[in-house]
This record gives C-alpha cells, structure tokens and sequence, in this order.
C-alpha cells in the first residue's frame, strides 16, 4: 500500500489543523511501512492507542474552531468524528480478538477515511475558516 504523501491540496487553510493533519499522516504511514505487521503485532495496537488519543485530540481542536466560528456543517462534522471514534475502538476490540483481518482492514479505513475526511468533509469549512481571518 502507497504511503499518504502531504501536499498543499490536503491544507484546509489553518495551519494548526494542517499541522495536527499532518502528524496524523505520519502515524499511519509508520503503520504502512511496519513489515510483517499482524494482528498479534504490538505496532498495531500501538498505532491504534496513538490515532485513537491523537485523533480525539484533533477532533477536539477541530470542533473548537467550528463552534467558534460558526461553522453551519458543524453537527454533521462531528458525527463523522464519532464514526470515526467508533470504528477505531471496534478495530481495538478485533484486534483483542485476534481477528487475522484486521491490519489490512485497518490500513485501508485510516488512509482510505483520512484522505476523504480532509480533502472532501475539512474542505468544506476551509473557505468559511478563511472568510473568518484565520489562518
């Protein structure tokens, strides 16, 4: 699988949501580049625990910033952050599980969700944040 490579089309406009999307990109890459990861693989519920605490951090600044700004797409948002938060810990509970899908399962949803969430749902208060003055 071809690691996530930033460029500028993956900005939303605010550098510390760029910032935090970026580390985000780097823990799933890692995941991408771990040879002979299987379910028993420590990297894999290391990464998981990692995108899990990381990711309900960038929801939390994310969401911040809608409400300041009065983003109209805000509830809709959030709850794509919830199914997010969601799949995460049912991909936790497989891995408990021993469930021998789950590596490729998991790097297929985190590069196929992270890719889509940023250029498609984020894009969508770019120009809103922008209209805002913040940058």
């Amino acid at each position: 699988m071809d690691k996530i490579v930033w460029n500028k089309e993956f900005s939303v406009g605010v550098k510390e949501l760029d910032d935090q999307h970026k580390e985000l990109i780097k823990m799933i890459n890692q995941l991408i580049d771990a040879k002979n990861t299987h379910v028993d693989s420590e990297n894999i519920s290391d990464i998981l625990t990692e995108m899990t605490r990381y990711a309900a951090y960038h929801f939390k600044t994310e969401e911040a910033y809608m409400a300041k700004y009065d983003f109209p797409g805000y509830s809709q948002h959030k709850d794509q952050h919830s199914e997010f938060k969601k799949q995460t810990c049912n991909f936790c509970l497989d891995a408990m599980q021993h469930n021998e899908n789950v590596p490729e399962e998991i790097l297929l949803y985190l590069r196929t969700w992270l890719t889509d969430h940023i250029l498609n749902t984020d894009m969508q208060f770019r120009s809103h944040f922008n209209k805002s003055g913040l940058e």
